[in-house]
């Protein structure tokens, strides 16, 4: 399928997009494929979940953690990056809990944390009893990389996307902590990965890393030195070299690898067992994704207009694959919400000093292929 398909859809938002016949999303998605039927990767790798040996994995994944404690001595066992967010918060709990391990929890804070956001953190530090550890950049800078950020990779966000690795691979480094342990996996629901063609290891934490900076950062922070941003301010933001990395043995997983991921009951369970909160997200109807963050809505809508959908749509696709809504739904929740408008976004022109005019003026340059064709 392309982009100029005639085979438009009276639902879609957009009728010159071309939309998977299961889901919502658009062909603007980064990397997304179609199959002959017009579905999407992430749609494929929803059904391919259903068939998987989960007890198998959890197996795979008892071996890789007993390996990790057994060879940490009196180090920590692994590391959790943590943003306090339910995905770390789960991951943090499978690990003390169930598997009896004592990690290190590691915090690349954006300095854009919502109240909800910082007493979630604080709060499941403390009902879990770990060590923890903490970059926050200065507020200048994180100012000035905002703005560089919308030019450079066409949101606001930048200095999260680089930050929340780099900073635990510091650390790792440092601390000769050998396992870094995230959360779900990249075929949940990127579209870029399904969970059978995927290849299944104890990925070395260099290779993950050129895979996260070239689909999340996209720029190297060589790239964000300039006159106003110095590049001793970036030092967190330069991760450690491969070499020292590959020295150290640095692993990293996805839990939800060999898990079966469900955020929905996760953050139920987060909820009921540690009074885990949620919140007003703008730009989704969900209540827990990035609840721990001020800005979800500006880099959704950032996306919105520039690709022609934002979160919304991403949520409602991942509930059309779970049954819990039909297409038809999805698409008339995505079109309302997606299009609105932030009130973060006051903030961020505040703080960037950008006109809401110049902020549309740069995303709508950045569109590619069949986005050009967006009002």
């Amino acid at each position: 399928m392309n982009d100029e398909s005639d085979n438009f859809d009276d639902l879609s938002p957009f009728k010159h997009l071309v939309y998977c016949t299961r889901c919502c999303l658009p062909s603007t998605s980064e990397d997304i494929g179609f199959d002959e039927a017009g579905i999407c990767k992430a749609c494929e790798s929803s059904e391919e979940k259903m068939k998987i040996d989960w007890h198998k994995r959890q197996g795979d994944l008892k071996k890789i953690l007993e390996s990790a404690a057994k060879s940490s001595k009196d180090n920590y066992d692994c590391m959790v990056p943590i943003s306090g967010g339910k995905d770390s918060a789960f991951q943090l709990h499978i690990l003390t809990k169930k598997y009896k391990l004592k990690p290190l929890a590691v915090t690349f804070s954006h300095n854009w944390y919502s109240k909800t956001g910082w007493d979630n953190l604080w709060n499941v530090l403390e009902k879990l009893d770990v060590d923890h550890i903490m970059y926050t950049p200065k507020r200048s800078l994180v100012n000035r990389l905002a703005r560089k950020s919308l030019p450079a990779i066409g949101d606001s966000c930048w200095h999260c996307h680089a930050g929340v690795l780099s900073f635990p691979l510091h650390i790792a480094v440092k601390f000769g902590i050998k396992l870094l342990v995230f959360g779900e996996s990249s075929a949940e629901f990127s579209s870029r990965d399904t969970f059978l063609s995927q290849k299944l290891d104890l990925g070395c934490a260099s290779k993950m890393y050129d895979v996260f900076m070239k689909i999340s950062v996209q720029k190297g922070p060589e790239k964000m030195v300039s006159k106003e941003i110095s590049r001793d301010e970036l030092v967190m933001f330069f991760p450690p070299s491969k070499k020292d990395l590959d020295k150290n043995n640095i692993k990293a997983i996805y839990l939800g690898d060999y898990i079966f991921w469900d955020q929905e009951r996760q953050t139920e369970f987060l909820v009921n067992e540690y009074g885990w909160k949620e919140d007003k997200v703008e730009g989704t109807y969900k209540r827990y994704k990035s609840v721990e963050c001020k800005m979800p809505g500006v880099h959704d809508y950032a996306k919105y207009i520039k690709r022609g959908f934002g979160r919304a749509t991403d949520f409602v696709s991942q509930d059309i694959r779970a049954g819990l809504m039909t297409r038809e739904e999805g698409f008339k929740i995505a079109k309302k919400i997606d299009a609105e408008r932030p009130k973060a976004l006051d903030y961020y022109l505040k703080i960037t000093g950008y006109t809401e005019e110049e902020f549309l003026d740069i995303l709508k340059k950045m569109r590619k292929g069949s986005a050009k064709k967006l009002p």
